[in-house]
């Protein structure tokens, strides 16, 4: 119990509650809905970032924050996912890629966490992660501003090229583990 209180925990507890409201947010259709998903969406993707830095720093880097922040991770992105793509923001594909690579890579740290190795998140990983929290704004904020479409659709290509590049990145370092 004492791990669920400090700080990088409860911001992470904080991301997982904040992900129905921005699933209600997103679908919902009063006239500022996807503004206030964006908004709720940036303070989300922030507790992850907030939340690794604070448990290093302040060495409270616990084993229920290692299972929770990326159950969050994956279900924050896998829920505006599934709004963009039942809204038609994003084609389907695009989300099969993103799923399929976060599946394949859990199950790499699956396999290598049974022989007792943890490895963090790399350059490439980080990368994906900030094209995919930069898609994911755009693609939301160019429903009630048309203007940003075309900064969307770069954002999916970025995205999606960040995402196989840190998939195979995972795959061809950590090779040892599957063959």
């Amino acid at each position: 119990m004492r791990s669920l209180l400090v700080l990088p925990n409860q911001l992470t507890v904080l991301r997982l509650l904040l992900i129905p409201v921005i699933g209600v947010a997103l679908s919902a259709s009063f006239s500022t809905h996807d503004q206030l998903g964006a908004g709720l969406y940036a303070i989300a993707a922030t507790t992850d970032t907030l939340d690794g830095q604070i448990a290093r720093r302040r060495r409270q880097v616990t084993r229920l924050g290692k299972f929770l922040d990326p159950l969050a991770d994956k279900l924050l992105v896998i829920t505006v996912l599934a709004v963009l793509v039942s809204s038609s923001a994003i084609p389907a594909w695009v989300v099969v890629v993103i799923v399929a690579r976060e599946f394949l890579i859990t199950g790499l740290r699956t396999i290598a966490a049974t022989q007792g190795v943890v490895f963090g998140s790399s350059p490439w990983g980080k990368s994906k992660t900030l094209s995919q929290n930069l898609m994911i704004g755009l693609l939301v904020l160019q429903r009630p501003y048309p203007v940003l479409h075309e900064a969307a659709i770069a954002a999916i290509v970025l995205a999606v090229t960040a995402t196989v590049l840190s998939g195979l990145d995972y795959l061809w370092r950590y090779r040892h583990f599957v063959i």
